[in-house]
């Protein structure tokens, strides 16, 4: 299975949640994984596996590992 990855680095998957945050960081500054998860149709694993990338890179929001219960949280900032 191959992953085709956009001009920003970022794999499909890791753009769509980066489109949501994108999306709801204006209303919103936490985010669990598996809430994520269920509005994308993704598990709570491929959020938590995926926002790694997001983490290290320059994409106009700030994602930050918060805490984990239930789900992992991820702080995110426009």
């Amino acid at each position: 299975m191959s992953t085709t990855t956009a001009p920003t680095g970022l794999n499909e998957t890791q753009q769509r949640i980066l489109q949501y945050l994108r999306e709801n960081a204006g209303t919103r500054t936490y985010f669990k994984s598996r809430l994520i998860a269920e509005d994308l149709g993704l598990t709570a694993k491929e959020v938590g596996t995926n926002m790694s990338a997001l983490c290290s890179g320059e994409f106009g929001v700030d994602v930050e590992k918060w805490g984990y219960s239930s789900s992992t949280t991820w702080m995110v900032s426009a």
